[in-house]
């Protein structure tokens, strides 16, 4: 249960091991920090969950990917600027004892996500 996330390289049909991720809670306009990783090699967050089912809480929450920087660390050639920078997804957790699971599927031009289980 929880929150969790997973990133998957549509481009080279891959996990998105490396890619650095920030947590955000948010009120407004105002965001705080909660935590910062990078991806394992599963391209989930290295220590599981981003909140347990004891810590989840109510209310909005922000997860930004740093896509250029993944795929520049990759080698893919970029134009400057690049059409993706970071991924910024804005999400509301109303029922915090249900698992809230957030993956990004990504590539330099493209990505799409839900709300999965």
């Amino acid at each position: 249960m929880g929150l969790s996330t997973h990133v998957l390289d549509t481009m080279h049909g891959v996990p998105a091991a490396g890619m650095a991720v920030a947590l955000y809670a948010t009120d407004g306009d105002a965001a705080t920090l909660v935590k910062q990783f990078i991806l394992n090699q599963d391209g989930r967050s290295p220590d599981g969950p981003l909140f347990d089912n004891a810590s989840l809480k109510r209310g909005s929450y922000r997860l930004v990917f740093d896509v250029a920087g993944y795929f520049k660390a990759r080698q893919v050639s970029l134009p400057e600027p690049n059409f993706l920078n970071r991924v910024s997804i804005d999400f509301g957790v109303a029922q915090p004892e249900q698992h809230y699971h957030v993956p990004l599927l990504v590539s330099p031009w493209a990505y799409s996500t839900y709300r999965g289980s």
